[in-house]
């Protein structure tokens, strides 16, 4: 993808007294009383701050907190919380202003957080006349939140359009570049996981990925309904049988290319869906009709894992099993490690595999985790988010 670098940008001297306009992902989560309850994607914003500010930028920062009525400010929709921790942790006073749209007074080598963007009426229909005075707020637009790219608002698309210069900062240059390694030029084989509990939620990524990856594995109740689909019993576990004519259309589409869809041979079953459910490891052709299927056997995992430390690329989205559940933990536990150790390429994205990730320690040992949940789910489906569509057009044109 051929977009320009924010951090190139910088060192070629070209940020010094200029006004830049970084459009980070601050949306933390917060508790009743209003405080932060973790503040992941703050600290993860700091370094483009940081980096613009030793460039002898002059700063402003805005981002989405919530889902704020337009136009309609109440306390609750304030980043104050936000203000306050992004300067404990930068060790710098940080103002926030509040009705920022028509200027911003801010000095070189300092930063300003400018208030809850989609506060501003027009911001999520992507106002031509809010991203025009967006724009004229700036000499350099960055766009830094991944987590946004698939939303064209007026702090994201249409700044990023009439902005004199749009650019990548450095969390989403990164999520580009392991976006495309991943997808666009693969070394192969490129393995894909995608688990979940319905086929429904990740039919068209399922689609998308059966053209292009050498393996697609399936998991949770996705693997459930492709067993089915493969005439396998599987009891009453979850499963959506009116798919069941788009999992064999997924199969065919794999077979048809060479690749597979690797059914499993033996499962994790209860009679009940609870932590400290009796799990039962049965071969796949053998579950009663009043069997849960909550994890993938031993066997599959093994064979799993054994596919994925061949592979070359891997894409990573949803844990197997019910990972949750101590005793139906083993197969998701398996795929995790064999990820880890495997030399291929990883990219990994979702709310439960960044969970997965985190409950088994393998940060270090995949090689890009996407903090993006719908933006990532959006890439996987082959869609070309807004965010990469007009950086790489203001790149080119």
């Amino acid at each position: 993808m051929e977009f320009i670098r924010f951090s190139d940008l910088c060192a070629r001297g070209q940020v010094a007294g200029q006004r830049v306009f970084i459009r980070a992902d601050l949306n933390v989560p917060l508790g009743a009383d209003g405080n932060i309850t973790e503040d992941t994607r703050i600290r993860a914003s700091i370094p483009c701050i940081q980096m613009a500010l030793d460039a002898g930028a002059a700063v402003m920062v805005t981002s989405h907190l919530g889902r704020p009525t337009e136009g309609e400010f109440k306390p609750a929709d304030s980043l104050a919380n936000v203000a306050k921790r992004l300067g404990e942790l930068m060790q710098r006073d940080i103002p926030l202003l509040s009705n920022w749209v028509d200027g911003v007074d801010v000095k070189p080598g300092l930063v300003v957080l400018l208030e809850n963007c989609r506060l501003n009426p027009g911001e999520k229909k992507n106002s031509e006349t809010l991203a025009r005075k967006l724009a004229a707020l700036c000499d350099i637009f960055v766009h830094d939140a991944f987590g946004t790219a698939h939303r064209a608002e007026a702090s994201t698309y249409g700044i990023a359009q009439y902005a004199k210069v749009a650019s990548a900062g450095p969390l989403l240059a990164a999520e580009m570049d392991a976006i495309a390694k991943a997808l666009s030029n693969p070394r192969r084989p490129l393995v894909a996981i995608v688990a979940g509990s319905k086929v429904s939620t990740k039919l068209t990524i399922l689609k998308a990925l059966a053209s292009n990856v050498d393996q697609l594995i399936v998991g949770g109740g996705i693997a459930n309904t492709f067993m089915l689909a493969a005439g396998l019993n599987i009891g009453k576990s979850l499963a959506e049988a009116d798919l069941l004519p788009a999992a064999r259309a997924v199969i065919e589409a794999m077979k048809a290319r060479g690749a597979a869809v690797p059914i499993p041979t033996d499962v994790v079953t209860a009679k009940t869906f609870a932590a400290d459910a009796v799990a039962t490891i049965k071969a796949a052709t053998e579950v009663a009709d009043d069997d849960l299927i909550l994890d993938i056997g031993p066997d599959t995992t093994a064979r799993l894992a054994a596919q994925l430390m061949s592979a070359g690329t891997i894409v990573w989205n949803g844990p197997v099993g019910v990972f949750e559940f101590e005793a139906f933990s083993h197969g998701t536990e398996g795929i995790a490690r064999a990820i880890a150790a495997s030399s291929a390429f990883s990219i990994a994205g979702g709310g439960d595999t960044l969970a997965a990730i985190a409950k088994y320690g393998i940060e270090k040992q995949v090689d890009y985790i996407s903090t993006g949940g719908g933006a990532f789910l959006e890439v996987l489906e082959g869609k070309t988010l807004p965010a990469f569509e007009i950086l790489q057009k203001r790149a080119v044109g």
